[in-house]
């Protein structure tokens, strides 16, 4: 078993900046793509960035792409979000995510992650 455990999501403004972190720990595989979801209420779960195992390539929705940058450090098991400009409709609960990953299309996809931390609020006010 792999346990992901999510932080820093707060209230902020519009255009502040917000940080989270996802911590991997247990069963963890340094081949494991990690990746952050977000739900909003009402709504399904959402793609919003990935990393590869090596860390050198990363995917981006198109709502949050030159916004948002996700990194991984392998030495810490850790992942990170980096949002910047952040706007009301970012507002949703996230989640990081890890998982084998085969193909570049099953990077965006929620049903290609097998492990998923509990969940960080993010609510961005105008």
């Amino acid at each position: 078993q792999v346990q992901l455990v999510g932080s820093g999501g707060g209230l902020v403004r519009a255009g502040d900046s917000l940080r989270l972190s996802c911590a991997a720990s247990g069963r963890t595989r340094s081949t494991y793509a990690m990746a952050w979801f977000r739900q909003a209420p009402g709504k399904e779960r959402q793609f919003v960035a990935a990393i590869n195992w090596t860390g050198r390539s990363t995917y981006y929705s198109d709502s949050v792409k030159g916004r948002f940058t996700i990194s991984r450090d392998k030495t810490k098991n850790t992942v990170s979000l980096q949002m910047n400009s952040l706007k009301p409709e970012d507002t949703a609960e996230y989640y990081c995510a890890a998982g084998t990953i085969y193909t570049e299309g099953d990077y965006y996809r929620r049903g290609a992650y097998n492990y998923w931390g509990q969940g960080t609020q993010v609510t961005v006010s105008s």
